[in-house]
């Protein structure tokens, strides 16, 4: 695959996507979706090793360069199914392939759950499924994203006075990323206020969902996906998802997993030669 993408935006239902192309339109569909307050310039370093593919990575809404949901929209995570179908059906899509990471990962599993007749093969770095919840924790949820909705609706976001700063911001987040990585990302999501920079993304997506799925219907999801899936678990990555994933996983022919040195954003790092080497066959449907 050649180290050269296109622009591209996709319009459905009055939503406006902006995303990467990579590879040729003849190679097998594959959609990239990133994950919780990145962009598609997460794959701008596994992308180009991935040969055979017409890789379509994404800006998810609220995210990099796409729409914002409306003021009475929620960032709910399973309300990005219906983006990833509006997505595919602008790229004439009947069937395809999902690369994703982390919250990428997980909305990428509810959509093959959702419609396993559309999926064909799911490669998932650093996540899989949502972190359950108890029913009887729902109103204490609900009441908690009310509050935050409100508070990160009139939250100014943040400022940098050079492109610098805000990439020293982005590499000492949540997640350690490298120089490079955090500069990938801060290109692509931010916005140039003349003087300043600021984040490009809404700031509604700091607030917390209205509502999880609990462990009952998170299972009910898996047993739905059941084409073959192949999970890199980062050693260094989310604390205790190794030992999370295990429970799920028993008896689960179809999903091959496979751990990876490397932090959270091992596909932006060194791990993406390796990443690279275990999807690219399996996306081109050789190795299931």
């Amino acid at each position: 695959m050649s180290e050269i993408f296109r622009e591209i935006t996709l319009e459905f239902d009055g939503r406006t996507i902006a995303a990467r192309r990579y590879g040729s339109e003849g190679g097998e569909p594959v959609l990239a979706l990133h994950g919780w307050l990145d962009n598609c310039a997460s794959f701008a370093r596994l992308a180009p090793m991935l040969d055979g593919l017409d890789l379509v990575a994404v800006d998810m809404a609220g995210h990099g360069c796409s729409y914002h949901r409306s003021g009475d929209a929620n960032y709910n995570i399973w309300e990005e199914v219906e983006d990833v179908i509006g997505i595919t059906h602008a790229l004439g899509w009947r069937r395809f392939s999902i690369l994703a990471h982390s919250r990428g990962a997980v909305s990428a599993m509810l959509t093959a759950g959702a419609f396993p007749d559309r999926i064909c093969r799911l490669a998932l770095i650093d996540g899989l499924v949502p972190p359950p919840t108890k029913a009887e924790e729902a109103p204490e949820i609900l009441a908690r994203a009310v509050a935050q909705r409100a508070r990160y609706a009139h939250r100014k976001p943040r400022e940098f006075a050079t492109l610098d700063a805000a990439v020293e911001a982005r590499k000492n987040g949540m997640f350690r990323l490298s120089d490079q990585a955090a500069l990938l990302l801060v290109q692509r999501g931010t916005r140039d206020l003349g003087q300043s920079l600021t984040w490009s993304s809404d700031p509604r997506l700091m607030a917390t969902s209205t509502a999880k799925l609990t462990n009952a219907q998170v299972r009910a999801f898996l047993e739905r996906v059941t084409m073959p899936v192949r999970l890199v678990l980062a050693r260094d990555g989310i604390p205790d998802m190794i030992e999370r994933m295990k429970p799920l996983m028993a008896g689960r022919d179809n999903i091959a997993v496979r751990e990876m040195d490397g932090g959270h954003h091992l596909h932006m790092e060194e791990g993406a030669v390796e990443i690279a080497q275990w999807f690219a066959p399996f996306l081109r449907g050789q190795e299931d």
